[in-house]
């Protein structure tokens, strides 16, 4: 409803922010909110979302496998901007990896609905060249079946969205390039593909395993 009158306009303006005042003051508004926010998130259209980014990424691995490195970079650069890609990079961080109740030097381990919403728009790639990564948190976790332990960098919630943001556009480029029967840390495939390979390989007549560690390989690498 318009009304011609700026008065009644400035008149209506007061008496909302009056109430909004009251209501923020009732007991029950702080966990009234928050339900708010986490409904606000949990009712995004998230199968419509990975659909989106999975076409984009699908395009990146066509043009790829093509050799148009050129369109290659411009799709990847499409999706670290798309708001689709950046909220599944948040909601993998906060939400669905295992480590999401570890927190960087900022003591975060859980982030609310709203602080997520406000994380989306931060890790956008115009904010990367205004803002300095925080440094990670250095612990040190033992290896199994040794006295030794390793070092462990854990980043901030943030620095860790970033990172599942740019590994959603650089993933699709390399998977179009690595080998067929590379098995480590790729997605839709475990160890059990591996043993079946190698079972695959050797069930019909005897063949020499080489099982090979390098020594403190990325201890000493530069």
């Amino acid at each position: 409803m318009v009304f011609s009158s700026p008065n009644r306009i400035i008149l209506i303006s007061i008496y909302s922010s009056r109430f909004l005042e009251h209501f923020r003051r009732l007991p029950g508004y702080n966990s009234l909110r928050i339900t708010w926010e986490s409904e606000s998130w949990n009712k995004l259209p998230w199968r419509k979302l990975e659909q989106h980014v999975y076409r984009i990424q699908k395009r990146i691995f066509k043009a790829k496998q093509q050799g148009n490195t050129r369109a290659v970079h411009k799709l990847q650069k499409l999706l670290m901007k798309s708001r689709a890609a950046r909220l599944l990079a948040v909601r993998r961080v906060t939400q669905d990896n295992q480590g999401k109740k570890t927190a960087g030097v900022d003591g975060v381990k859980s982030v609310p609905p709203l602080q997520r919403l406000e994380m989306v728009e931060c890790i956008h790639p115009k904010h990367g060249k205004r803002k300095k990564s925080p440094p990670v948190r250095r612990i040190y976790i033992p290896k199994p079946g040794k006295i030794e332990k390793r070092p462990l960098g854990i980043p901030v919630m943030e620095t860790r969205a970033q990172q599942a943001l740019a590994k959603c556009a650089l993933e699709p480029e390399w998977e179009a390039c690595f080998e067929a029967n590379s098995y480590g840390f790729r997605p839709g495939r475990s160890c059990q593909d591996a043993i079946q390979a190698i079972f695959l390989a050797i069930c019909k007549k005897p063949k020499y395993v080489l099982d090979a560690d390098i020594a403190g390989c990325f201890d000493h690498a530069s």
